[in-house]
């Protein structure tokens, strides 16, 4: 297969997708409890991105992609852990006996992939691993479509994938949460940043009262979306598109003004200390 290489388009292209990406409302639970599990598996995650220099969030959201979050399964393809892999790569890990851990499978997995502290883990350079990992062959072969292994459950994926090695249907449907979508409502949540990213420290202000419900009024909404869109043009900010000015609206606008949205009871409480 044709190499491809993450040029200054391709990273904007990644970037460009990521600040648009829209999680379906239809999805939008599914995505939350794949995340959620995600987080509470984060130390095991943590542990061996520490040894390796990789960060927790790509390698849960891989976990997620090929084992189905399952502890007793190979990261490399989903193969169980009681043998080495059958699946491409096959007979992986090399060295040692099985059962494997879960800990030395995804260690393996992410060697033979050459990951590690020297890898760009910027938000462009890590989409770009994470679509590495299933393999080009969409944009290479089928450019139309964007690559569901990393958009699909968005708005930039709406159908066509391969339902077997080679084997291409246009009217096919991924039925598995992109990796990009996952990272997007993590980075939304605050429970990740990319190191190209970095929170921002000013900003002119933009003004909407603080809550947790979304209003009635239809042009209130729109002011709030319009807030949030604004917010998630700043570097290392990412919040849900969703009309309510809550907790995380309120800290992104901290973020980027210095100070929670008004009638935020955290900025009373800030005033009082």
């Amino acid at each position: 297969m044709a190499k491809v290489l993450l040029t200054a388009a391709l990273r904007g292209e990644y970037e460009q997708l990521f600040n648009s990406c829209q999680i379906r409302p239809a999805r939008a639970a599914e995505v939350e409890a794949l995340v959620e599990r995600i987080e509470d598996n984060q130390p095991r995650y943590a542990e061996v991105g520490k040894a390796l220099g990789i960060p927790w969030g790509f390698i849960g959201v891989v976990h997620c992609m090929e084992s189905g979050l399952r502890f007793d399964r190979h990261l490399h393809n989903g193969d169980p852990l009681t043998a080495r892999t059958v699946q491409v790569p096959a007979g992986r890990p090399k060295e040692g006996k099985p059962p494997f851990t879960w800990e030395e499978s995804a260690e393996d997995a992410l060697r033979l992939k050459r990951l590690g502290a020297g890898t760009d883990w910027s938000l462009a350079g890590t989409l770009y691993q994470l679509e590495a990992y299933n393999g080009f062959g969409y944009r290479l072969y089928h450019p139309h479509v964007l690559s569901p292994y990393l958009w699909s459950y968005c708005n930039h994926y709406q159908g066509g994938k391969y339902v077997q090695d080679g084997t291409w249907s246009d009217s096919a449907q991924s039925r598995q949460c992109g990796a990009a979508v996952l990272l997007r409502r993590m980075a939304e949540r605050g429970l990740l940043e990319f190191v190209d990213q970095p929170k921002p420290s000013a900003a002119r202000p933009l003004l909407v009262n603080y809550s947790m419900s979304l209003s009635e009024d239809a042009a209130e909404v729109r002011r709030v979306e319009e807030l949030q869109t604004w917010l998630n043009s700043f570097p290392g900010v990412f919040v849900k598109i969703d009309g309510v000015p809550g907790k995380r609206t309120s800290e992104a606008w901290r973020l980027v003004t210095g100070g929670y949205l008004p009638g935020d009871p955290r900025a009373r409480r800030r005033a009082a200390a």
